[in-house]
């Protein structure tokens, strides 16, 4: 994977913290000038980029890594004070959103899970995440996309809203590991093959966000 942020402090925390995990390696970090670039010559499957920097900002790059053939897997890293970014890197194909001050379990939890062809979105995150796109991203009709959701479906995606990880809705839920996994395929399916960060925006337009949407069987 390469790290990319403007502040060689930062990159090297995450190095540290990325470094210590056996099945993670860092092939190189950089700021946002010389990313493209490394990333090409690198190909890593993840890339861990901070979504504002005064050289090259991380939208930006993170557009000529979606250009790429097959593209990274994108994390922007990110602040509570960084929404007005938020539309234009969901709409440019990030995988996902970390806060800066991820935990080393979150933050290794995260790298795994976009490996794997997942979506990741920190807990913390999703607030300021789902907040900014909704003031920003054009209106749809949420109410009518949940509609074609099972009722078993429309439970996991208030969760997914809440940004809890496959494993963490299965403990919720009382259900496989497995069986959440195909429920959340088939409703980003269903809701146009989007990814799990545009999925809670539309829970939280339907109004999926109310206090333990997860209690309901």
């Amino acid at each position: 994977m390469v790290v990319v942020d403007d502040e060689p402090l930062v990159r090297s925390g995450l190095r540290a913290i990325l470094g210590s995990a056996t099945d993670i390696g860092v092939v190189a970090d950089c700021g946002g000038a010389e990313a493209v670039m490394t990333v090409a010559r690198h190909r890593p499957e993840v890339v861990l980029l901070d979504i504002r920097m005064p050289d090259v900002d991380g939208l930006t790059v993170l557009t000529g890594l979606a250009a790429m053939t097959p593209p990274p897997a994108v994390a922007m890293l990110t602040t509570f004070d960084a929404g007005e970014y938020v539309d234009r890197a969901l709409r440019a194909g990030a995988a996902g959103f970390l806060m800066k001050n991820a935990s080393p379990e979150q933050l290794l939890h995260a790298v795994r899970v976009l490996a794997g062809g997942g979506k990741v979105l920190a807990p913390e995150a999703a607030g300021p995440v789902i907040g900014a796109y909704l003031t920003s991203a054009p209106a749809d009709d949420a109410a009518r996309l949940v509609s074609a959701l099972t009722e078993r479906e429309r439970h996991v995606l208030a969760l997914v809203g809440r940004g809890m990880s496959n494993r963490a809705i299965a403990g919720r839920l009382h259900l496989a590991h497995g069986t959440v996994k195909d429920h959340v395929s088939a409703l980003l399916a269903k809701l146009g093959g989007i990814n799990r960060v545009q999925a809670a925006v539309i829970a939280e337009r339907a109004g999926m966000l109310d206090p333990s949407p997860g209690a309901r069987r």
